[in-house]
């Protein structure tokens, strides 16, 4: 069976808005219809006009990590199950697993974990888990064993989720892929640039704010300082524009400055990608996920090391060809990290789970009482 129709639920906080629409428009070169379930905040006029082409349904359900209580996440997946009915979808792809958990959707599920609570607390914070994030835990678990199939962006992120969750199945790896921002012809200019949300503390920001300290550049970081959980921060010596438009962060990747991120969280990471596509030097913590994309071709420095990044950094603008040279390495490498190679792979997963009987429901005892 050729999948002809996704229901791909999607949130339009972070990169996994981006991912959708990339590989929707990548489907739909394979003759795949992509319908955009919204959930969480609506999504912005920008984003909107992003997914221009793209049918968009702005549900207003919850997002799982926002969420006040494990029956907003069932009712939610029953609703998911009802839009899937109606738009007579194919395949049903979640950005959260919880969302198919103690729900019959009557079609093949396919869970991507994007991230997760579970696996950003053990990275971030380490220890027990919260009350509040350990039912969270539970559903997401149970709805990952009650999928078709689950996938990861990365390797190390998969074996993460393997750790994180007691699971019945081995989990895909389909590596994100971006169309390349259009950029203008502009000189080179000496300074440093992040991108991401910069409320999250899996981002890190600390590490670079204190980096950006010991620098005689401008250390730029685009993005929110607020998250729709309430989570505000606030910068000593960043430069903090606040979101950009694509256009505005286009220009700036023009000048292809040194791109840094010292993420302590980072199943994928877009914005390096995009950096790399524009040809920026990349100076990256030395986290597993970063790693396995773009090893032999940035600069690595451990996570919460802001005098190294200052160093990593200060090496680079001194060594110009050194930066050129690992600019020109992190393009060469973007280019495995297309939307059509994605789009490609995800099809090959969608296609036999789709002629495949869905799995046992089995469920675990902890969601279903959570």
């Amino acid at each position: 069976m050729s999948v002809r129709k996704v229901l791909l639920a999607t949130d339009a906080v972070g990169g996994v808005w981006t991912y959708s629409v990339e590989l929707a428009r990548g489907l739909r070169e394979l003759g795949t219809e992509t319908v955009l379930a919204a959930m969480g905040p609506s999504p912005g006029d920008r984003q909107l006009a992003d997914a221009d082409g793209i049918r968009v349904i702005d549900t207003g359900l919850p997002l799982d990590w926002l969420a006040e209580q494990p029956d907003a996440i069932r009712r939610a997946g029953c609703a998911l199950a009802e839009l899937a009915d109606r738009e007579s979808a194919d395949v049903v792809q979640l950005c959260s697993a919880a969302h198919a958990a103690v729900v019959e959707f009557g079609r093949p599920v396919v869970a991507v974990q994007h991230s997760c609570l579970a696996s950003w607390w053990q990275s971030v914070r380490g220890g027990p888990l919260p009350h509040d994030f350990a039912w969270r835990r539970d559903l997401v678990e149970c709805g990952l064993n009650c999928a078709s199939a689950i996938v990861a962006p990365t390797a190390a992120f998969a074996a993460q989720t393997a750790r994180s969750y007691e699971l019945c199945r081995p989990l895909y790896v389909v590596h994100n892929g971006r169309q390349p921002l259009a950029l203008s012809k502009r000189s080179h200019r000496d300074f440093v640039l992040t991108v991401g949300r910069l409320w999250d503390e899996g981002k890190n920001l600390r590490t670079l704010d204190e980096a950006a300290a010991l620098l005689d550049v401008r250390v730029e970081a685009i993005g929110p300082a607020e998250g729709p959980n309430g989570t505000r921060v606030e910068f000593e010596n960043l430069h903090t524009p606040g979101s950009l438009h694509p256009a505005a962060i286009a220009e700036r990747l023009a000048a292809r400055p040194i791109f840094a991120s010292a993420a302590l969280y980072e199943p994928f990471g877009l914005s390096a990608l995009e950096a790399a596509q524009a040809g920026c030097a990349l100076v990256l913590s030395d986290i597993a996920t970063l790693r396995e994309l773009w090893d032999g071709a940035a600069l690595f420095v451990p996570a919460r090391d802001a005098r190294g990044f200052a160093e990593a950094i200060t090496k680079l603008l001194n060594e110009c060809e050194l930066r050129d040279q690992l600019g020109r390495a992190a393009q060469l490498r973007a280019l495995r990290y297309t939307p059509a190679a994605m789009a490609q792979r995800m099809s090959q997963i969608y296609d036999p789970v789709a002629l495949a009987a869905p799995p046992a429901r089995e469920r675990i005892a902890a969601a279903g009482a959570a």
